[in-house]
């Protein structure tokens, strides 16, 4: 039980550790600042490319305090984006988190993409990969 009766506040917090300690792991990373911030960039970005159903239906699958900067800076009258480049998604992420010390590029974004699999309903993973560009959800590790 919270000490301050926040037990919604305190069960978020306590998921999105367990969400950044997964990532981490998978990354071998040590620092949880820079995986925090590669699974933000590449949520978001993710985001972009989805429609407004499928981004709302992504969102009520995460932590609500992921879902925050998951939906943090979303403008849906430019969403979803035509770019259906991969390599302009590549480079959308790693202008967010590729300076972290450790970051691979895409080996780093399928960890992404592994965890949402892992944390994700597979029906919603399904979901996901539908609406995704083909040249972007081929990033996707089966």
């Amino acid at each position: 039980m919270s000490s301050q009766g926040l037990e919604a506040i305190d069960h978020t917090v306590q998921l999105t550790h367990e969400w950044i300690n997964d990532l981490s792991g998978r990354l071998d990373w040590a620092s949880k600042r820079d995986t925090l911030r590669l699974m933000r960039a590449t949520l978001r970005e993710i985001r972009d490319h989805l429609g407004h159903e499928e981004v709302a239906q992504l969102a009520a699958q995460l932590p609500m305090l992921i879902r925050g900067m998951y939906y943090e800076g979303w403008n849906p009258a430019r969403t979803p984006v035509r770019d259906r480049n991969a390599d302009h998604f590549l480079q959308a992420i790693a202008a967010h988190a590729g300076d972290a010390a450790d970051y691979r590029g895409k080996e780093d974004i399928a960890a992404v993409f592994r965890l949402l699999s892992a944390r994700l309903s597979a029906g919603e993973v399904r979901d996901i990969k539908a609406g995704l560009p083909k040249s972007i959800c081929a990033l996707w590790p089966d």
